[in-house]
């Protein structure tokens, strides 16, 4: 990263630290991932803002601040096997490497954007990450075993059960529940013995996660 890249990262990591966001991972994160490496061209100038900008398909890349929310509160740890739902343009997937993943299986249900997350990722980044073309909401398309991790990359009216039994045994889940308008944080947690906690934590603004594999983009 050159100098004046450092510096405006420093920056964004400083605005959002003013936003409230303090976990010390999830800033290191968001220091080392350029989002200007994942927004569209044209929006690359207002990457290192807290902004959403809009992706193809009709989709969002998700403010930073929401993000690191978000990160927090999965609390991803080096050597976990995680799932992610809506891809997106594969900044959040990077993140989650940064944080120590080691994979990640990011499921998207448009496949221009699976496909350009994919040529955005890094090479040494492709190995630890497995991003698919499939809906997430469907539990004939997740892949076999269970996750520590689960992170929804939007919100639901309600969250789907086959998601819970994807969860490991000390595994936690992060989407949001509500509408994009009115939204909040919501957090499973699967106890050691199998039991299932759930909480909703603060107001967010994030972007619907629709079921359903895309046809035609």
């Amino acid at each position: 990263m050159t100098t004046d890249g450092s510096i405006e990262a420093a920056a964004f990591v400083m605005a959002l630290r003013g936003r409230g966001v303090r976990d010390t991972d999830t800033l290191r994160a968001l220091e080392r991932v350029p989002r200007e490496r994942f927004a569209p061209a044209h929006l690359r100038d207002l990457a290192r803002r807290d902004l959403a900008l809009p992706l193809p398909c009709g989709q969002t890349m998700t403010a930073p601040s929401v993000i690191a929310t978000m990160l927090t509160a999965l609390g991803a740890r080096p050597g976990m096997r995680l799932l992610e739902i809506g891809t997106g343009s594969g900044y959040v997937t990077t993140l989650l490497l940064r944080l120590g993943a080691a994979h990640v299986h990011s499921l998207e249900r448009y496949a221009v954007l699976a496909e350009d997350a994919g040529a955005a990722l890094l090479p040494e980044d492709r190995v630890r990450a497995t991003l698919a073309t499939g809906d997430g909401l469907d539990p004939a398309c997740l892949p076999e075993g269970r996750f520590d991790r689960i992170l929804l990359n939007g919100t639901l009216s309600d969250l789907p059960p086959h998601l819970f039994a994807a969860l490991a045994p000390g595994g936690r889940l992060v989407g949001a529940l509500g509408t994009a308008e009115a939204a909040r944080l919501v957090v499973v947690a699967a106890g050691t013995d199998g039991a299932i906690q759930e909480r909703t934590e603060d107001r967010l603004r994030l972007g619907s996660l629709t079921p359903g594999r895309a046809r035609v983009l």
